[in-house]
């Protein structure tokens, strides 16, 4: 759970196991007050795609002080068949409305490091959560 841009935002992985890293199935993402649900809905399943990428995949690296990887074809990112369910929790408040983009990609890498600690019991605390960061944690 979380607060930024005035909204508060709750979310919960659901994973399993496969081959030493999380695979997600379920993410629910709860908030508050919203002006449009439907735009609501689509900029939280973005973000939460967008910050997945960054806690399983978005590892950059370095050789002679340049970046390695170029474009999409070796940087992983979530594509649509690797996208969980999302569901999402428009729950009607009375606060006032806040932003919205930031928070759900923000708060996936942790939500999906709890659910790998609840899967392991091993606390990883660097992402992206690779098979060698969860086998040494």
């Amino acid at each position: 759970m979380m607060e930024g841009y005035d909204t508060f935002m709750a979310q919960i992985a659901e994973i399993s196991m496969q081959d030493g890293v999380p695979a997600l199935h379920k993410v629910v993402a709860d908030l508050g007050r919203m002006v449009n649900p439907d735009t609501v809905a689509a900029q939280l399943q973005s973000a939460i795609n967008f910050g997945l990428s960054a806690a399983l995949y978005g590892e950059i690296n370095l050789d002679k002080g340049r970046v390695r990887q170029s474009n999409f074809h070796d940087f992983q990112v979530v594509r649509m068949n690797d996208s969980p369910t999302i569901d999402i929790t428009l729950v009607p408040r009375t606060e006032k409305p806040g932003g919205i983009g930031e928070p759900a990609a923000a708060l996936i890498g942790p939500a999906v490091g709890n659910a790998l600690f609840v899967a392991t019991g091993k606390r990883v605390r660097q992402m992206p959560f690779t098979a060698a960061r969860v086998a040494s944690a």
